[in-house]
C-alpha cells in the first residue's frame, strides 16, 4: 500500500470530507473495529472508531468523497461475523485532519 497523507489531499484538487457514522446490530465482539480500520487504510481513509455503551460502533471517516463512500459501502455488512442492522451517516465539514485511522479504547 502506498503511503498517503490527508494533508496532501486537502492541498490538492480533491476536497476532503468527513462522515460521522453510527453502526448498529451485532457489531461488537466480532472484530468490526479492526476490520473497519483495515478497510479504511486500504482506501486511504483516516479517522477513528470506537465501541459505544449502547452496543453500536461509532466512526469518523475522513478522506476524499469517493474513498469515504467505498468504506461506507463496506460498513453495511462489515466482517463476516457481524450482523449490521442500520448505518447512520452524518456528513460534516472537516474541522481537523487525521493522519491515521485509530481504534479508540
Amino acid at each position: 500500500m502506498e503511503n498517503f497523507s490527508v494533508k496532501e489531499v486537502k492541498r490538492g484538487a480533491m476536497e476532503l470530507v468527513n462522515a460521522h457514522v453510527f453502526i448498529s446490530g451485532l457489531v461488537q465482539g466480532v472484530y468490526y473495529r479492526g476490520s473497519l480500520q483495515r478497510k479504511a487504510l486500504e482506501n486511504q481513509v483516516c479517522g477513528w472508531t470506537r465501541n459505544l455503551p449502547d452496543g453500536r460502533v461509532e466512526a469518523l471517516l475522513q478522506g476524499t468523497k469517493e474513498n469515504v463512500e467505498a468504506v461506507l459501502r463496506w460498513t453495511e455488512s462489515g466482517p463476516p461475523q457481524a450482523r449490521v442492522k442500520n448505518v447512520e451517516v452524518e456528513w460534516e465539514e472537516p474541522v481537523e485532519t487525521y493522519d491515521s485511522f485509530d481504534i479508540a479504547g
